[in-house]
């Protein structure tokens, strides 16, 4: 199986290995060649700081993290700076994407000490892994206010040995406010916890309370929340858009078409290969930092498909297009699994395989035809490549530009005296001709892990656009990726608990390496190797792609798997009085068991498992339901005085409040008139929606859909039932008649 190796890897092959060298993280064998004695996070590793009673240094990062490398290059690469790590310190690091208990702890560090989170995490532990200090990013000296890191590693070595009752006293306090922290909110029921939410019990107007907070917030000229930088946030996002469509709120409205269009205009969105980069630079989407993470790409995908359908926008329908198309281009193994992340940097500079000049343009378009001139005059207006550039690589202008929707094509024609036809086909030819010059340049590396987690919102995601957009391939994308994870990361262990692992590939950087035997395909072959037993957030992801895939397939089988992985979810994570936690209940022991009730980057684990226990409470078994409403009870409070830190579960409150609408299609699922209602539904934007698939040929079916199934007998021709709360609609056989009652 041939996979790609950075430079940095093959350069690797003539220095010195450390202990990282035998992982399969594509993040730890970025750092194996370091002169750091790096260790694996390990009892090993925390035995050693107790032995030698140093402190830990604790790295966090991911290997498409743009300052990871930067650091590494500047600090970890460093002899002297190494040679200090190595003296006065046990040093650990720790991929993030592979232990998120790990980041979530002690990124609290961070935040506690009044400093914004992020990667590089740089966390100073006790050798009981005690935090008593942390930061980020630190420079190798002096620099814009911050210290050097050497002066940083001595300083602490030495109030670690010379002042160590202070020490100590910083590290439990820290400790102590992590775990107040990691709990998450005080339990209570609705309108009893504390806060200025706590007489609140959510109603009709739950939407219009929490929007009018995020409105004020939202960024009226360019879109989005805040200024720069500026991330997608596709949670509170969804929020605005259900509060705009649902409840007619024009302001709201306005502003969730706002950040659709301007994300897509600008230019964290890669307008020749698809995707969108991690998050803008500034407030304007225009210079991003240039990874590219699947979960934000799954959750852009959602979001651009249920904008097409609030805004009947083909260009909303396009983008979700592109997203995918890139999916299947860069992200999707051969057997099927989606992978990680793609690096901000090429070549050793950020952004250098995305950046253009005008000679690049014409080099691409350097046929001289009359087309290829309309062409170049095009591109170079319309994506606003100038002589100075938009682009500097840390401070240094690079005289490049970021590829951005400079100006609309309308404008581009009155410019160049053309008709606005003439124009779109001209951006066509360039953009494929910049694509195709594009792919012979040195890629970003690609981390080729499989994560259940976000795998699981690429599979939802796919499986939801292609049955919204009436792509075939793209529903069979989902369903190879679902079988993938299924057949390689779900363990039925011998007390039948489901278990979810990540899983990475190792690259074999000679024929055996020690750390399994020799790969059959050589110097690049790589084999598939399980890792951690999986959290909260990867059962619940998984079983909520798994509903996907059935409301878009009606493959009764799907039902079967999400309620099974719930039911693990519930064993596993849940306490009685508690609610869910993160880490499941047989985790090695860390310094708190955290929760996971905010939403980040991705969606909390908290606020999916009651997405799918709510799911699953309408299909097969209300007791699931009612373990969800235990949940939101709990979280509601919160969720109402703080919605940008809560939207996924003011989503799945608006589910409660609010009632789903539940579609029961009665007929043969291959039949085309089933398919044809099927069709009809996934075209109108329903967020609380469950679809369930009753087949008269398939007794199963009613299983999965026991609830739902009851009373919807089969008759001569498919037939469809609206259901909103516990009233049906009279059968439907036609997809005019279901929109209607849509």
């Amino acid at each position: 199986m041939s996979i790609s190796v950075s430079t940095g890897q093959e350069a690797n092959l003539r220095r010195k290995a450390n202990r990282l060298a035998t992982e399969a993280s594509p993040y730890l064998l970025q750092h194996a060649y370091n002169p750091v004695e790096w260790w694996p996070w390990s009892a090993e590793a925390l035995a050693e700081a107790k032995r030698r009673d140093v402190p830990i240094i604790l790295s966090i990062g991911y290997s498409a993290c743009h300052w990871c490398h930067v650091m590494e290059r500047e600090s970890f690469e460093d002899e002297s700076i190494a040679r200090l790590m190595n003296e006065l310190f046990v040093s650990i690091k720790v991929d993030r994407e592979e232990r998120p208990d790990l980041d979530q702890i002690y990124q609290l560090v961070v935040q506690l000490m009044g400093r914004g989170g992020g990667w590089p995490l740089t966390v100073f532990l006790t050798p009981s892994q005690k935090p008593f200090y942390g930061g980020t990013y630190f420079p190798p000296e002096d620099r814009h206010g911050m210290p050097g890191f050497p002066k940083v590693l001595r300083a602490l070595s030495d109030a670690y040995r010379e002042r160590r009752d202070e020490v100590d006293g910083q590290a439990d306090e820290l400790t102590k406010a992590i775990a107040e922290v990691g709990r998450g909110p005080a339990r209570g029921e609705l309108g009893v916890s504390g806060g200025a939410a706590a007489s609140y019990v959510p109603g009709p107007d739950l939407l219009e309370r929490t929007s009018r907070l995020l409105i004020r917030r939202f960024d009226d000229s360019h879109g989005g929340f805040g200024r720069a930088p500026k991330f997608p946030n596709t949670m509170p996002l969804e929020v605005l858009l259900r509060r705009g469509i649902l409840e007619g709120d024009g302001v709201a409205r306005d502003a969730a078409r706002l950040q659709l269009e301007s994300m897509r205009a600008g230019g964290i969105w890669d307008h020749l290969g698809g995707g969108f980069h991690r998050y803008s630079t500034d407030e304007r989407w225009l210079v991003p930092h240039f990874e590219k993470m699947l979960y934000d790409n799954a959750l852009l995908l959602r979001a651009y498909v249920d904008g097409y359908r609030a805004f009947s926008s083909p260009a909303f329908a396009e983008t979700a297009k592109a997203i995918v198309a890139w999916v299947d281009r860069e992200m999707t193994d051969p057997e099927g699994g989606y992978y990680a992340s793609q690096d901000a940097d090429s070549e050793g500079e950020e952004g250098k395989f995305f950046i253009w000049d005008e000679a690049d343009v014409r080099g691409a378009l350097a046929s001289g035809s009359a087309s290829d001139v309309v062409a170049i005059k095009a591109a170079i207006d319309y994506f606003g490549i100038t002589a100075a550039g938009n682009f500097e690589d840390h401070g240094r202008p690079t005289f490049k530009t970021v590829l951005h929707e400079s100006r609309p094509p309308r404008a581009v024609a009155a410019k160049l005296d053309l008709s606005v036809d003439e124009v779109e086909r001209a951006l066509a030819r360039a953009k494929k001709a910049m694509f195709e010059a594009r792919e012979m340049r040195p890629k970003p590396f690609r981390d080729e892990k499989v994560l259940t987690s976000w795998s699981s919102l690429m599979i939802g995601a796919m499986a939801e656009a292609g049955a919204a957009l009436g792509e075939l391939g793209m529903i069979a994308s989902a369903e190879r990726a679902l079988a993938f994870i299924e057949a390689k990361l779900v363990v039925r262990d011998g007390d039948g608990r489901v278990r979810v692992s990540r899983l990475a590939k190792k690259v074999h950087e000679a024929p055996d390496d020690g750390t399994g035997g020799a790969s059959e395909g050589g110097t690049n072959a790589g084999v598939w190797i399980v890792r951690s037993p999986g959290f909260l957030d990867d059962h619940a992801y998984l079983a909520n792609a798994a509903l996907d895939v059935y409301e878009a397939t009606g493959d009764p089988a799907k039902v079967r798997l999400a309620q099974g992985l719930a039911d693990a979810m519930i064993d596993a994570f849940w306490s009685e009085g508690e609610g869910f936690f993160f880490t499941p209940k047989d985790a090695a022991p860390l310094i708190v068991r955290s929760k996971d009730p905010y939403d980040n980057a991705v969606p909390s684990g908290a606020s999916m498992a009651v997405r799918v226990l709510l799911r699953l409470g309408a299909l097969v078994d209300s007791r699931y339901a009612k373990l969800a409403e235990t949940e939101l009870a709990h979280l509601a409070p919160s969720a109402v005085e703080n919605p940008f830190g809560y939207g996924q579960t003011l989503c799945e409150l608006d589910r409660v409040v609010r009632g789903a609408v539940d579609v029961v299609l009665v007929g043969p699922r291959t039949d085309a008139r089933t398919k044809d209602l099927a069709r009809a539904t996934f075209e109108a934007w329903l967020p609380n929606r469950t679809i369930a698939w009753v087949d008269p040929a398939d007794p199963s079916s009613r299983e999965a859909a026991a609830l739902l199934a009851e009373g919807k007998p089969s008759a001569a021709e498919p037939a469809a039932y609206v259901c909103r709360g516990r009233t049906c609609s009279l059968p439907v056989t036609t997809p005019e008649a279901l929109r209607a009652l849509l």
